[in-house]
């Protein structure tokens, strides 16, 4: 019996000591499986991370491709009426009578207006509305016998909107009321 002590004492191991070594080696291959789950989930993260910033990069190349197009658009259609008012600047049209200057003019003005009515702009004119600070700057206050108090009582420049937002603030004098 002392002999197989010894045996056993030199081999490093006892009855129950091969179920220590066992367990190294199972919890070696679990360490290495973990090991390894975390490093696919470290790939599949870099993977997800990197893709989503080159879908927020096409998205906004296409953005400003989207602006881009729409500004040559408009800019497309401005042209015709730039080339209307070079027409009427050109010498061989040349009239000596203001009526038919005017009257080229205001078709000039009535084509550039319409484009940008066809375009979503629309005119602010509050002559006689209520004071909106939303919609309006007032310039100066004045009293007035034929508009009631804080009424726009006179428009010096129309504001302007496309669709609902504010590009331009109409300028007016608003009423104090009878003087």
């Amino acid at each position: 019996m002392e002999n197989q002590n010894t045996q056993n004492q030199s081999t490093g191991t006892d009855e129950g000591g091969g179920n220590a070594e066992s367990s190294e080696r199972e919890n070696g291959k679990e360490y290495a499986k973990l090991a390894e789950e975390l490093q696919d989930t470290k790939d599949k993260h870099l993977r997800l991370l990197a893709e989503f910033e080159n879908f927020r990069r096409r998205t906004v190349k296409e953005n400003f491709e989207l602006i881009g197009s729409a500004n040559a658009k408009l800019l497309a259609k401005l042209t015709d009426v730039l080339d209307d008012f070079n027409l009427a600047f050109d010498p061989k049209h040349k009239s000596d009578k203001l009526e038919d200057v005017e009257k080229g003019m205001r078709l000039i003005f009535n084509k550039f207006k319409n484009l940008l009515a066809d375009e979503g702009l629309t005119e602010i004119d509050p002559a006689g509305a209520e004071f909106d600070p939303n919609l309006h700057d007032a310039l100066m206050q004045q009293p007035s016998d034929t508009v009631a108090e804080n009424h726009v009582s006179q428009v010096l420049m129309k504001g302007y909107k496309a669709k609902d937002k504010i590009l331009k603030h109409a300028k007016v004098i608003v009423s104090t009321g009878k003087p």
